[in-house]
């Protein structure tokens, strides 16, 4: 048991030490600082030549943000037509089928917006070709994309007015060559020296010990769990996703994609305290944000080691701790912190399943994603601490008698009306969605759907509505895990959570930009003595106090109805 607590001290410690250096070395590409990846710069060049992009324009953030959604609408037409195709596309040995109009639109909208929920089962989805062309691509542009998003808000922070806050296209492109692609390469390499598959060969025909003979497959598989890590993606190549063991192999491997999933969204905070020559403000976000970790984290670690009450009321011994939906090669406690950070992070990759977390587990995992300002994913997750913190400067001003300021500029009702709208919307998302999800299935359990709804649920209690309540949270936290416990793959799933996936991606990207936007053009003023600071523990304390307040009153009725009540229901 000691080494299991080593082994996750280690994950986090390695973690940290790799974010700083890396947090560095993307404040300095962001910043057109020289670096070791300068080499990349005609390939860049030539992405702007290709693109008719001119890579010294500068754009306001509107202009910015239709250049953003505009290229994401040609990515979304491109993935759903492959997706619908591709059982008479090329580079198909399994003879794997295309995909139903519903769940290519889920997918292709999915894995656009850095979700990858997948409805589908990863290795007989999907064929090589859109392994590859689809999700592969769209791993490293909805990562890129997040990323460029947030360094978009970087000017609201400088001490100058500005009417304009950079150039999508640059931040993007430099994303992928200089920070996505060779990260992701270096884990596959770490994966393909460890078993993982790297290759266009379909099935291979293993005789198990049974005596039976099983087709396993295989593919080119390293490459996209590289960037599914690295880009807090976290859609499987094959369906069991990282509990597979070519997908995870070993300890080692369970190591080094666990540390690859945190480390953009940690090494980013510290490049924005790089970049705007605030390492103070940097550190206040970072220790709210580990805090906050902590309280889902040691919860869950608890609950997992204790076991199971009802099985353990039967008599049995469970010296491990709840091994249900878990790998022995890992045990609770690399599974718990696993599913802790996954859903923090935004990645949503499990080596569990977390369909059979005990509830209060369950319930941290649905409050990493309900928060969505605990680390995050690649740039959104500071883009959601953002409105936050707008929020907290709000009501920090009001309870001292002060005009409300952040970095020398007033926040005024626009601004806070944005983050309202914003934290707002994304509770009606997840509420209203599990709300009609109920409705049709307590009304309409023989509905000619697809899947009837009377199939959607094999725990129609407590359980039951925490699956339902889950998939809604995950798809609107862009997360893309789920309690598989859940019949998705239908008319209702797809298309409802489709849509869920686009306004749960852009609404948190389009506020916290414009309400930077709306800051960088107003009257920069310098701090002085009378200054509200918001970069101390005080200040701290009080973004904390706010994103857990408006968790608690936004989920905690839904949360009571579902893991809470469950968890009392097994005492």
């Amino acid at each position: 048991m000691f080494s299991e607590w080593t082994g996750i001290a280690v994950m986090y410690g390695l973690t940290v030490l790799l974010a700083i250096p890396l947090g560095k070395f993307i404040a300095n590409v962001f910043a057109d600082k020289p670096n070791v990846f300068d080499f990349m710069r005609p390939v860049e060049r030539l992405i702007y030549r290709l693109g008719g992009i001119d890579e010294t324009q500068e754009m306001s953030w509107k202009a910015n943000l239709v250049a953003l959604l505009t290229i994401n609408a040609v990515w979304l037409i491109y993935a759903f037509v492959l997706l619908l195709v591709q059982g008479s596309l090329p580079f198909n040995p399994d003879g794997n089928p295309s995909m139903t109009p519903d769940l290519a639109f889920n997918t292709a909208i999915s894995f656009l917006v850095n979700c990858d929920l997948q409805h589908y089962s990863g290795e007989s989805g999907a064929t090589y070709l859109t392994q590859i062309g689809v999700f592969n691509f769209l791993m490293f542009v909805s990562a890129a994309t997040g990323i460029a998003a947030l360094i978009l808000i970087v000017r609201s922070f400088l001490p100058k007015s500005v009417e304009t806050v950079g150039n999508f296209y640059v931040y993007f492109v430099k994303a992928m060559t200089r920070i996505l692609l060779p990260l992701s390469l270096l884990l596959a390499i770490v994966l393909v020296f460890n078993g993982t598959p790297a290759s266009f060969d379909g099935k291979d025909s293993v005789i198990t010990m049974q005596g039976d003979t099983v087709g396993v497959s295989r593919g080119p598989a390293a490459a996209m769990i590289g960037i599914k890590h690295i880009g807090t993606n976290g859609g499987g190549y094959f369906g069991a996703n990282s509990a597979h063991p070519l997908e995870n192999p070993n300890y080692l491997t369970n190591m080094a994609e666990m540390v690859a999933q945190v480390i953009i969204p940690i090494a980013m905070i510290f490049a924005l305290g790089f970049l705007i020559n605030r390492k103070k403000f940097a550190l206040m976000i970072y220790g709210v944000m580990t805090i906050g970790v902590l309280m889902l984290l040691v919860p869950t670690l608890i609950s997992e080691l204790h076991g199971n009450p009802a099985i353990a009321r039967m008599g049995v011994v469970q010296p491990t701790g709840a091994m249900e939906g878990k790998e022995v090669r890992f045990g609770p406690v690399a599974s718990g912190y696993w599913s802790i950070l996954t859903t923090v992070i935004s990645t949503g990759s499990v080596n569990s399943m977390h369909d059979s977390s005990m509830p209060v587990s369950g319930m941290m995992q649905l409050m990493g994603m309900m928060t969505g300002a605990f680390y995050g994913g690649c740039g959104v997750g500071i883009l959601n601490f953002y409105y936050f913190l707008i929020i907290a400067v709000f009501i920090s001003g009001l309870m001292v008698g002060r005009t409300p300021e952040f970095f020398g500029r007033k926040v005024e009702a626009r601004e806070i009306k944005i983050a309202s709208i914003v934290a707002l919307v994304s509770t009606l998302l997840v509420k209203g969605g599990t709300a009609l999800a109920a409705w049709v299935f307590v009304n309409y359990p023989e509905a000619a759907w697809t899947v009837k709804p009377s199939a959607w649920l094999n725990n129609p209690g407590y359980h039951g509505f925490s699956e339902m309540l889950y998939e809604f949270t995950s798809a609107n936290a862009n997360n893309g895990s789920g309690f598989e416990g859940l019949g998705d793959n239908n008319f209702f799933w797809n298309y409802v959570t489709g849509i869920v996936l686009l306004l749960g991606r852009f609404l948190p990207i389009i506020g916290p930009v414009a309400i930077a936007g709306l800051l960088a053009r107003k009257k920069y003023v310098p701090e002085s003595s009378g200054t509200l600071p918001t970069d101390n523990g005080t200040f701290g304390l009080m973004v904390f106090a706010v994103i857990m307040i408006i968790t608690a009153l936004s989920f905690f009725p839904a949360l009571t109805l579902g893991p809470l009540a469950e968890y009392f229901s097994l005492k």
